[in-house]
């Protein structure tokens, strides 16, 4: 039977509020048992003084080490919502398959953006030497030596399937940067949450010239990531992603609806999962990037859990 599903809205629905995705989605809440803390918990006060640069490095570090993935392979069934300033809004129904390899969690992502069109595919490789690819890959991967398609580097701010997400927002490489400053607890709607400001390497300072960093912002409660802004040059907000709201399934949470505000344009994309079964055991050749192209099926109906409004 699919396990028992308990909302909890960690961030009110306010006008004026700044919208999460990637993320997504793959960072994972915790068990019952977990360090964690759960919704309701009495929130730790916010810290006075000049931030600590070598805290702040460990509660980054740990976040690394641990606050990424659900305890293991994961599938979820999700709607990106399109809610363009001007104009109609529309869906876009998405699975995604996650997991873990030996660099760090990975992410598999099908994308339908209508009946008539072919599926777009997504694979993600998050953690230090982070990398995506797509398929169809219209001609920008090339094959390694070893006959796997490189990792497409023109396409990681590519919109996805008409939308204002991209492989960056999915990817989330900014987790890694070297270059950061903690700038100590600051309240996200409220809550207490750790502030890093994360500056851009070199490779990807190229690809996207306006990316000046990008502020993250950590639950001190559950050490998940629950709003991240791209900025432009002057601190000028680019794109703002936050977590609205987690679900409960079993005794895991997982992050249910996630909104990602594109600051310049005004238009918003809202990623809400449908559907998921946690404490999957997937094949590693599910994650190969030259598997990319193979239709993969998702779990038998009965291990997934519908997740409701």
């Amino acid at each position: 039977m699919p396990a028992r599903t308990t909302n909890a809205k960690i961030f009110p629905r306010q006008a004026g509020l700044s919208a999460c995705l990637v993320l997504l989605l793959v960072t994972g809440i915790g068990d019952a048992h977990g360090q964690a803390r759960r919704p309701g918990d009495t929130p730790p006060v916010f810290s006075q003084g000049r931030p600590d640069q070598v805290k702040g490095r460990e509660i980054l570090e740990e976040f690394r080490r641990t606050g990424w993935g659900l305890g293991g392979d994961y599938y979820l069934e999700f709607e990106l919502r399109v809610l363009p300033k001007k104009g109609d809004e529309r869906v876009v129904p998405g699975r995604m398959w996650g997991g873990r390899n030996a660099r760090g969690p990975v992410t598999r992502v099908a994308l339908q953006p209508s009946a008539k069109d072919t599926e777009r595919r997504l694979l993600v490789q998050t953690g230090p030497d982070s990398a995506a690819w797509s398929w169809p890959a219209e001609g920008l991967a090339l094959p390694g030596a070893d006959g796997t398609p490189a990792p497409q580097a023109a396409a990681l701010f590519a919109p996805l399937a008409g939308t204002d997400l991209t492989a960056f927002d999915l990817q989330m490489p900014f987790l890694w940067w070297v270059d950061f400053t903690y700038e100590g607890t600051a309240p996200v709607v409220g809550r207490p949450a750790h502030k890093f400001l994360l500056r851009p390497p070199a490779a990807i300072a190229a690809l996207r010239p306006g990316l000046a960093g990008v502020r993250v912002f950590l639950d001190t409660q559950f050490n998940a990531l629950v709003q991240a802004e791209e900025l432009g040059r002057g601190d000028t907000p680019l794109k703002t992603i936050s977590v609205l709201e987690l679900k409960k399934i079993g005794d895991r949470w997982i992050v249910k609806t996630v909104d990602l505000r594109d600051d310049v344009t005004r238009n918003k994309t809202q990623f809400a999962v449908t559907g998921a079964a946690l404490g999957q055991d997937f094949l590693p050749t599910l994650f190969e990037p030259a598997r990319l192209g193979d239709n993969v099926a998702p779990p038998p109906a009965d291990r997934v859990t519908r997740v409701g409004q």
